[in-house]
């Protein structure tokens, strides 16, 4: 999953940049309203952490800019402890959740694993899909009731494919949530990535939960768990 952090207080920016990243997301970052309006609008997102009293362009700008330009990630906001108003305001400018500063990692955290669950369709922390359960909360895969290890990056692809499962997500996407907009990408990596899951899920080629469409790119083709949607 890829996140924007646009936060202008530096101590603070590293730490959210770093806690995220060891906690399996690919992070941009951006110090002030206009740099964070910009990776809003030209990065592939799938959540924004927002901070509202930022320099040259507020949070709450920023934020209506991007519902007016019609980006629909879930953005959750940072907001002063006693400030109601902002809060209000930055739900009313289009934001879905907002945490209190100082806030403890773990309440950030979380309440971005449940906006994923949520654009995603999901109404339970694990994901289930016939025989295969993710448990976003854990970072734990089950295939039939057994542990399967897997890759920080076999993770995330899993993951991503998970959430959106029935749908298709061509390879570029998938790239771009596995590396950060400066690394140096190679396509090539999914399929090797992909191909590992496979033998990882499914090792008597029976399941068959990872379909290729030539030419568009992949889908998680097991059903939902009815349970968990």
């Amino acid at each position: 999953m890829r996140v924007l952090v646009v936060e202008d207080e530096a101590t603070l920016r590293d730490t959210l940049r770093t806690r995220l990243a060891d906690a399996g997301f690919t992070v941009d970052v951006a110090r002030d309203g206009n740099e964070g309006l910009f990776a809003g609008q030209e990065y592939p997102l799938d959540v924004a952490i927002i901070d509202l009293g930022l320099p040259i362009l507020s949070g709450l700008e920023v934020i209506r800019r991007l519902r007016a330009a019609h980006k629909t990630f879930p953005i959750l906001i940072l907001t002063a402890r006693d400030n109601w108003q902002d809060k209000v305001e930055g739900l009313q400018a289009g934001a879905d959740d907002y945490v209190a500063k100082p806030f403890h990692f773990e309440e950030v955290l979380a309440r971005l694993q449940a906006l994923l669950r949520r654009a995603g369709g999901w109404a339970t922390p694990q994901l289930k899909c016939g025989p295969i359960v993710l448990d976003t909360r854990a970072q734990t895969i089950q295939v039939q009731g057994a542990p399967v290890e897997l890759t920080t990056f076999e993770y995330r692809i899993l993951e991503h494919l998970m959430l959106r499962a029935g749908d298709v997500i061509s390879k570029t996407e998938l790239t771009e949530r596995l590396y950060d907009q400066d690394f140096e990408r190679d396509s090539n990596v999914i399929e090797v990535l992909v191909g590992r899951l496979r033998r990882k899920l499914d090792p008597q080629d029976q399941l068959h939960p990872i379909e290729t469409l030539r030419g568009r790119g992949y889908r998680f083709a097991l059903p939902r768990d009815d349970a968990s949607s």
